[in-house]
């Protein structure tokens, strides 16, 4: 079957494309708004796209009246973010914070969670989060409905525990985003494939 954006409303696209590309991890974004507010929002249009330095992107949509979410104002006006890492553990606070909350009020209290101070930049991170990246934001995008806010990351914060040797992260285990309007999935499940290098992949091919 054949699907075409062009003759469908903006709803039905948005459920195609995020129930088919999947999973997508969720940017739970700690931010400071008027006043020293902590806002914290999560967002699925995320990844990382970069190495050196280190880039993350969120895209981040309008409200339904077409006024911006909070967070993309507070990232435009102070150029800083946080990007916490959702384990299973916070799902359900993760959901509360998900709410239409007003302006003046903090997703974090309404959560029961705990701001904790970031190290190189003044938005707070989430003391709860296992993983917590500290972002300076580079570029901004307008695309479309939607806007992507280029991060460099500048701190990490990983828990003690997940850290082995040489940097390995062992027993990470962050929730997905599986499909709208409320899938998740588990990251728990995994498998280890080696990648080939061309000579080895002759060597199987003959």
């Amino acid at each position: 079957m054949q699907l075409d954006p062009s003759r469908q409303n903006a709803a039905d696209n948005y459920k195609l494309l995020t129930n088919l590309v999947v999973p997508r991890p969720i940017a739970w974004v700690s931010s400071l708004g008027d006043g020293g507010l902590v806002n914290l929002a999560p967002f699925s249009f995320f990844n990382a796209v970069g190495s050196e330095p280190l880039y993350l992107v969120i895209s981040i949509g309008r409200r339904d009246d077409g006024t911006p979410k909070d967070t993309a104002r507070n990232i435009e006006a102070r150029g800083e973010f946080v990007v916490n890492l959702v384990t299973e553990d916070l799902l359900t606070a993760m959901n509360v914070s998900a709410a239409d909350f007003p302006p003046d009020q903090s997703e974090l209290t309404a959560a029961q969670l705990h701001a904790a101070p970031s190290v190189a930049i003044g938005a707070p991170r989430l003391a709860e989060a296992q993983v917590s990246l500290e972002c300076r934001l580079f570029q901004r995008h307008a695309l479309g409905a939607n806007t992507l806010y280029i991060g460099e990351v500048v701190m990490f914060h990983v828990a003690d525990h997940l850290l082995g040797p040489r940097l390995h992260i062992n027993g990470f285990a962050p929730v997905g985003r599986l499909g709208s309007p409320s899938t998740y999935c588990r990251t728990t499940d995994r498998f280890e494939l080696p990648r080939l290098s061309y000579a080895q992949w002759q060597e199987t091919a003959t």
